[in-house]
Order: structure tokens, then sequence, then C-alpha cells
């Protein structure tokens, strides 16, 4: 089969690509900017285009997929000429789907702990070997790519961004997945370009409940309160299955998980993970994995990419950085180093760096957000907000936002990058939480580790 990507170079984009050409496709490409690693990764497998930029008459009438990320634009050159010759054009989700629509569907959603769910799941598979299909939104340990795709696989996970499916395609993209079995970690507002209300993000989670095969399995978080209405309020038919965040204990900077046979240490931490852990569990005891073998995995579980990735650590400090950027996440991340390291002085640095939070409405989701910090750090660079093409967000109103008096707020790189470098790390303990989806204008997290 042969596929051509309009925007071959994107995180997603380029793991589908390599996927694809592992699985025998034969592969083409074009995107206007490629950087590392997709470049290096696409090389490597012969698959980089060799000039970037959009070329019309690479569109021909051989081409049996044409495969649309959300980098293009509708008015994209290739995109034109595919359509103008009535070639089939995916969107990701929608070719996915393709790939998988014989399989057992599990998709993993949730406005946040969706990629570390898909992961612990992933994790416990690969521990028993057992071979499934996947797809994932960061590099995992003992994975070659985010995603997997085979012809003879029984189960496929997805991992169920809310997120817009294409420039073509507005719907988000766990609505075109229809799962067997279905998953909703939590809910939390998010994406407000796309869905300006509270009750219109809500609505997504509502229509992706529907979009479970009759006879399928929802599993919630019924922590969560917006989670649980919409579970009970669901009326199709479904079996469900409610999960809790389970007991637990920290001594000596270890956290122990309470299970049948007793206390088990495990590599991650805090109560949001623990969560996300309970729901991994149900997950994976039906696709056959009983809750004996999920708990001797699981103990070896470190997380998954820039999830409370521990980047540093000495004998008296340890640095983390984490991908939160939403205010449920932000908070519950806080929480859990503190919770983690009570003795050492928390210092936690939130970039403000998506569309969400650099809106001046938005922000006052964040108040309370990093109460549990020591010191409370905010950095955004106003020269993002411009590029986004916001509104200007003045120092005043983050403040104001987080109502916390001691914060301290940077829209200086190279201030935020002197702020850090100099901190008093030798005389007292101290854990070093950098939560961002950027990297605070240019900061190279591998010189934190010349810090501890």
């Amino acid at each position: 089969m042969r596929t051509h990507f309009i925007a071959i170079g994107g995180a997603a984009m380029h793991n589908l690509a390599l996927a694809l050409h592992e699985k025998g496709y034969n592969v083409t490409g074009s995107d206007d900017a490629i950087f590392e690693p997709s470049r290096s990764r696409l090389e490597k497998k012969g698959l980089l285009p060799q000039e970037l930029g959009w070329y019309p008459e690479k569109i021909t009438a051989d081409i049996d997929a044409v495969i649309l990320g959300m980098h293009a634009k509708a008015d994209n050159p290739e995109l034109l000429k595919a359509q103008e010759m009535g070639l089939t054009i995916y969107s990701y989700p929608e070719f996915l789907y393709e790939q998988s629509k014989n399989k057992t569907r599990v998709v993993i959603g949730g406005s946040h702990g969706k990629t570390t769910i898909t992961s612990m799941i992933l994790h416990v598979m690969h521990y028993h070997g057992i071979e499934v299909d996947y797809m994932v939104g960061a590099q995992l340990e003992g994975f070659e790519t985010m995603v997997h795709l085979t012809e003879d696989n029984d189960f496929i996970v997805l991992e169920g961004d809310e997120y817009l499916s294409s420039p073509m395609d507005r719907r988000p993209k766990f609505h075109l997945y229809n799962p067997n079995i279905a998953l909703i970690s939590g809910i939390a507002w998010d994406h407000i370009n796309v869905f300006p209300t509270y009750e219109n993000y809500v609505g997504q989670f509502e229509i992706f409940i529907q979009k479970i095969t009759n006879g399928g399995i929802l599993v919630y978080n019924e922590d969560d309160a917006e989670v649980k209405r919409i579970a009970e309020a669901a009326t199709n038919p479904i079996r469900k299955l409610p999960y809790t965040t389970p007991q637990y204990s920290v001594e000596n900077g270890i956290t122990y998980l309470e299970t049948p046979e007793g206390a088990m240490p495990i590599e991650v931490f805090g109560a949001h993970n623990l969560n996300n852990l309970a729901g991994a569990k149900w997950i994976c005891q039906n696709m056959g994995v009983d809750e004996a073998d999920f708990y001797e995995a699981i103990a070896s579980f470190k997380g998954a990419s820039k999830r409370l990735e521990k980047i540093a650590e000495n004998g008296k400090n340890v640095a983390y950085k984490d991908f939160a950027h939403s205010p449920s996440k932000v908070a519950a991340t806080t929480k859990a180093v503190k919770e983690q390291y009570p003795e050492r002085k928390l210092i936690a640095c939130l970039e403000l760096h998506t569309y969400s939070s650099l809106n001046a409405e938005f922000l006052k989701e964040y108040e309370g957000a990093l109460d549990n910090a020591d010191v409370a750090v905010v950095f955004y660079s106003p020269e993002a907000v411009k590029i986004k093409q916001l509104e200007e967000v003045t120092y005043e109103q983050i403040a104001k936002a987080f109502n916390r008096e001691d914060l301290i707020i940077y829209t200086n790189p190279e201030a935020f990058k002197e702020y850090l470098f100099h901190l008093k790390y030798d005389t007292e303990g101290v854990a070093l939480l950098l939560m961002s989806s950027g990297n605070y204008g240019g900061l190279n997290f591998d010189d934190v580790k010349t810090l501890m």
C-alpha cells in the first residue's frame, strides 16, 4: 500500500510513518519544517523528504492514502492537489481507525493522565510478553516507536486525545476510534481556543462515551465528580467499571502501594499517579492480565517521558520535569512532589505556554495550583503570546490569578535561568520541579543536572 504524509515531521505523524514503513508500506511525505528527533528517525529509515516544502507533483494517482497532519493548513498545495484528484484523504485518527477496525480497540481518554495510563498498560503487556498494537503520546523505555501496527495482534491500545483531528476535520480525535473498551481519567477544562465553554468541553466526553460499541466497557475514575456524573448518566448498552485512588503510604521517599499481598514499593508516586495505576489495572484485567501479574509488572514502571521524570539527584537535592500545564495537573503534580519529599524545600516552576494558560480569562483557573510549593515561580514569554496572536497577559493579571503574595514571575528567559542557577542547592535539601510543555524560552534541561 502506498501512503503519503502531508506534514510528516510531527511527533505523532512521523511515528505513524515509521510504523507503516515497518509494516511494509511504501511511505513518502513532505513538510516545511522537521525538527529533532523526528528528523534523525525519519532519515535513518530513508523517509526524510529530500527537500523541505510542499510539492504538488508528489501527489500521484498511485497513492492509496493521503494522511493529513494538524500542521498542514486547509490551503496546503499538496492537499489541494489530492482533493482535485479525488484521492482518499485521512486524518491521523481516521487512518488509525482504518488500521484497527478489526481489532479490539482500547481507548484511554481524559484531560490528564492518559499518556501515563496508556504507558502503564503497555509496560505491563511488554513485561509479560503480550504483543499488542498501540499509539501513545510519549516515548517509552523498551519501545522503539510511539506507534506500532500489525495485521496479527488482537488488541490495539490508543491514547485518546480530545483535540481536533485535522484542519479539515474539526471532530476530536477520540470520537473517531469507536472503542470496545474505554477509560476516562478526569475532566478539567482545556483547549479553550477550540472548546470555548466548560459545558462544550465536557460534552466531548459525553459523545466519547456514546461512541463505545454496544456491549463494550467504560472504565472511569469516580474520584472525579464530573467523570462520575457523565458515566452514571450514560444510557447506551455498556458495562461500567469505576475505580478510585488505592491506599498507599510514603516512607523515606519511597511510595508503597497496598496490594492483597501487602505493601509493595513502586517507582512512581503521587495520588494522581496511583489513581492512574488503578485505572490501568482495570484495563489490563479486561485484556486478560490477572491482578497478581499486573502488580508484578507495574512495580518496575518508572513513568512516561516528561511525566514526573527525574532529571537529577544527589544526596540532598532532586529535580523533576513534568509536562503539566493545566491547572488541575499543576496542582496534583506539585502536591505529589511535596508529599514524596516533605522535608525538602519544594521550588515549583511553571511555564505558561499553551493557548489556554496564556488566555487572560482562563488564568483564574490557576488559583491555588501552586499552593503546595514552598517557593512558586511562574515563567511566560510575551513573545509566545504574540506568536499565538493572543491579547497581552500582564504581570498583574498573573499575580492576581494565582492569588499568592510571594509568587515570583519571570518573562525573560535569561533572568529565569540566572535564578535557577543561583539557588542555594548546597545549603538545604531542595526538590526542584519544572512544569512545562515548552522549555522556558530555551532552557537546556541537561544543564539542570549540573546544579545538583
